[in-house]
């Protein structure tokens, strides 16, 4: 062995025992898939044996899909941010391909009037939420490439819109307006974040917001979701009996809840307890207390989504920044909504609580995102040892 050899172990031995994971983030992202796998199981057991025979279905479903989910976050952890920056616009490209074969007849599979999923053997591939996360990891590199026409040009960001209007027009198609609001609207924060020039932009939100009013407006199922928001108790066991159900769970729980697994609106009163109103029976069963351990383990996710950016940026990793902080966006707007569905801030959208609500698809997109910023987080602190200015407070890099 060489002495440059034996020179430079001692370094990369500190990198490797210094420049971990970020733990906080790691442990709250864990947790939050364990609660959610006792709350789907505590939410589910009726339906399950009622339809399947066995209190336990969803339980083990959900298990197994954490158990892929892990699976995929590890997979992800492991790929180099620089491959997602290099191919991250062929597999955009590739996942609106997906979108296209899930409107074939024969290829996607309808579930209560939406064709959503393509189904794999045990498995139903449900490619809009993948989409989620392979726009933001296009458009940050697309953002990488022309930083220089984003701030100078109104083409600069009108063309990597081109391919995300694609994208939401097929997942509208679905129907699923709640994804594509939030997948537009995440992508236009990342816009911003990227310097796009300020009038051009609001122009062009304006005309977005606009047509995706009209869309609620001229669509009748969509418009009765607005009007039953606006006063549920108006039809409360037609269009606003869900919503109606919902506000029941909360104004049971009080302030400490009615105990884990005693709720009794998910006994077929609330429909779909288990995925889209799992926040309801949260509600429910543990309170305004448990709501609130959960919203701040939601925000906190976000918040060091957010946090990672900045570090990346003060490193001079754009691409890293813009992905972390693209990841936070959407994470924390889909919860904020979500929640807001819940408990009657927001009108009805088809959108999981990301980490908790029941679904493999939601659960595999969520871990892979959790692991990307993960592996964002550990290249940060490689470079802030060897040297990269460092900006925040010190727990913040924590």
């Amino acid at each position: 062995m060489t002495a440059a050899v034996r020179s430079r172990h001692p370094g990369q031995r500190r990198r490797e025992r210094t420049a971990t994971f970020d733990y906080p983030l790691l442990f709250c992202a864990l947790g939050l898939l364990a609660f959610g796998l006792v709350m789907v199981s505590s939410a589910s057991m009726s339906i399950a044996e009622r339809c399947c025979g066995d209190p336990f279905f969803y339980t083990m479903r959900h298990a197994m899909a954490l158990t892929l989910a892990l699976a995929a976050g590890f997979v992800a952890y492991s790929v180099p941010t620089a491959w997602w920056e290099r191919y991250g616009t062929w597999i955009f490209l590739a996942s609106i391909g997906v979108l296209v074969l899930v409107l074939i007849p024969g290829i996607g599979r309808e579930v209560n009037g939406a064709i959503r999923w393509i189904p794999l053997g045990p498995l139903n591939l449900q490619p809009s939420e993948l989409v989620k996360l392979f726009a933001i990891l296009y458009v940050s590199s697309y953002m990488v490439r022309h930083a220089d026409k984003m701030a100078s040009q109104i083409s600069g960001f009108i063309r990597p819109m081109i391919l995300i209007g694609i994208a939401a027009a097929l997942i509208l198609m679905q129907p699923d307006f709640g994804t594509a609001a939030v997948m537009i609207a995440t992508v236009m924060a990342l816009l911003y974040l990227g310097g796009a020039s300020l009038m051009p932009f609001i122009l062009l939100l304006g005309v977005i917001a606009s047509g995706l009013v009209a869309l609620v407006v001229l669509s009748p199922y969509r418009w009765a979701r607005v009007t039953a928001f606006l006063d549920p108790w108006q039809d409360p066991y037609a269009s606003g009996y869900q919503l109606s159900q919902g506000l029941i769970a909360f104004g049971r729980g009080e302030w400490l809840g009615v105990g884990l697994g005693n709720g009794i609106q998910k006994q077929f009163f609330l429909p779909e307890a288990h995925t889209d109103f799992i926040a309801a029976v949260i509600g429910e069963e543990l309170g305004l207390l448990g709501m609130t351990v959960l919203i701040a383990a939601l925000a906190f996710v976000t918040w060091r989504a957010l946090s990672i950016g900045v570090r990346a940026e003060a490193v001079k990793r754009p691409f890293e920044s813009y992905v972390a902080q693209g990841i936070g966006v959407w994470l924390g707007l889909q919860a904020f909504v979500n929640i807001g569905v819940n408990v009657g801030i927001l009108p009805t959208k088809g959108l999981t609580l990301p980490f908790l609500s029941y679904g493999s698809n939601s659960l595999i997109v969520g871990c892979m995102a959790i692991a990307i910023l993960l592996r964002i987080d550990l290249l940060v602190r490689q470079l802030e040892l060897e040297g990269g200015p460092k900006r925040g407070l010190r727990w913040v890099r924590a």
